[in-house]
């Protein structure tokens, strides 16, 4: 499931992309914000999962998921360092996103002690060049090292899930896939639901 996702995500327009990251983030109430330039949307589930896109003016793009119960999550024991290291290879006017900015619910600060520096935790690192999306290769040189499944570990299928890459994208399909998880607790919350939703994707295209 994880390698469909990325060949969808792969196959998938970087503005339907946004769209899609934009309607997300209204979905699941998150305010849209600006950091330098760039775009920040996000996702969570409300219990430590989440995802974060940056889109810049260039068609620039970087992807962080986390999953705080994975071997991934440094919040508990990583270090500043080697949360850096993560983002290895991803250039630096994207990395600059998430340096010295404030935390966030999805995305909190690993801090420099000899410093002072910031850098924002992710487990998943992934960035799109203005042609293709790739995995950072401080990402993969760690899970490589580690001996993880680097899709497994970083969330990156769990995290991507309400996207729909590579599935029909619609407010009743997202419906649809809430009421299978047990989202509503009647069909009035459902219909009342789904209107709104409507409502997102008439509002954002």
């Amino acid at each position: 499931m994880s390698d469909e996702i990325w060949a969808a995500l792969g196959a998938t327009t970087l503005d339907e992309v946004r769209r899609r990251a934009a309607i997300i983030d209204a979905v699941t109430e998150i305010e849209p914000v600006e950091v330098d330039g760039a775009e920040r949307f996000a996702w969570n589930d409300g219990g430590g999962q989440s995802a974060v896109w940056y889109f810049t003016p260039d068609k620039h793009a970087l992807l962080l998921t986390f999953d705080h119960e994975s071997a991934l999550n440094l919040f508990a024991e990583g270090t500043y360092a080697e949360q850096v290291a993560l983002y290895g290879g991803v250039p630096e006017h994207l990395v600059r996103l998430v340096r010295d900015r404030p935390e966030n619910y999805e995305s909190l600060n690993i801090v420099d002690e000899d410093t002072g520096a910031t850098i924002l935790y992710a487990g998943g690192v992934f960035w799109f060049d203005g042609e293709r999306w790739a995995q950072a290769e401080g990402f993969l040189e760690h899970c490589r090292r580690e001996g993880f499944d680097a899709f497994g570990e970083s969330g990156f299928t769990y995290c991507l899930g309400d996207y729909r890459f590579g599935e029909e994208f619609t407010p009743e399909a997202i419906v649809e896939a809430r009421a299978e998880d047990g989202y509503y607790e009647d069909d009035a919350e459902r219909r009342k639901n789904l209107a709104e939703i409507k409502e997102i994707f008439a509002r954002l295209g």
